[in-house]
């Protein structure tokens, strides 16, 4: 069983931020709603662990509902 892990893991986050502003220019707002909806499928699928995958969404959850959305 694995955890998630909420340390920084991304080698380069800045590189990834730049790239994931990229995939949202020039779409709609429900066109950009879209995309992350199928990104959010298909690393759920990559993922694939129900646990990892529940607590992550507790916490993604967590966050929004105390009003900490970034």
């Amino acid at each position: 069983m694995a955890t998630l892990n909420t340390e920084p893991n991304i080698p380069a986050p800045d590189d990834f931020y730049q790239d994931l502003i990229a995939l949202h220019r020039d779409l709609s707002e429900g066109e950009s709603a879209l995309v992350n909806a199928r990104l959010v499928l298909l690393l759920a699928n990559h993922i694939g662990d129900p646990e990892v995958l529940a607590t992550a969404m507790a916490a993604a959850h967590a966050d929004v509902a105390a009003g900490s959305a970034p």
